[in-house]
């Protein structure tokens, strides 16, 4: 079953934010990692003042609901706008449907990253749309 979900972008302060949301809507973190936890990449190396920032975060809210979150960063992603700091994030059953909807959603649009399998076990990629929007598609293996 694909499933929608909002992905918010903060410049700097995505933890202070989810602890707030955590607050209002309740309920636990699924998951809430630092970049600081990503593989070294010698091409785009984290630099020390950001390693501690939020690299993703998820708080369920209800059974279908899920809000995203992440901090912007130098070198690894666009400068955050206020009014441009969200993607939809999109949640699909197969690499398959991912690999469609991420080529529909970028034609015309901007591939920021392709669909390939990631190091937190998803195929995921981004992409923004020929009318500005940003996309998150992903897919994730059920596990055992």
């Amino acid at each position: 079953m694909t499933k929608l979900n909002p992905y918010l972008t903060f410049k700097g302060n995505c933890e202070e934010a989810f602890d707030f949301y955590k607050s209002v809507f309740g309920g636990t973190f699924s998951y809430k990692g630092r970049f600081s936890e990503m593989p070294e990449d010698p091409e785009h190396p984290v630099p020390e003042k950001d390693k501690n920032k939020i690299m993703h975060v998820s708080l369920p809210i209800g059974e279908d609901y899920v809000l995203m979150g992440s901090d912007s960063g130098g070198e690894w992603g666009p400068e955050t706008v206020v009014g441009n700091n969200f993607s939809l994030s999109i949640s699909v059953s197969s690499k398959q449907e991912a690999d469609n909807f991420h080529r529909q959603l970028s034609d015309g649009g901007k591939v920021s990253m392709p669909m390939a399998d990631t190091f937190w076990g998803d195929y995921f990629g981004m992409c923004t749309d020929r009318f500005g929007i940003n996309w998150m598609v992903s897919f994730t293996a059920k596990q055992g």
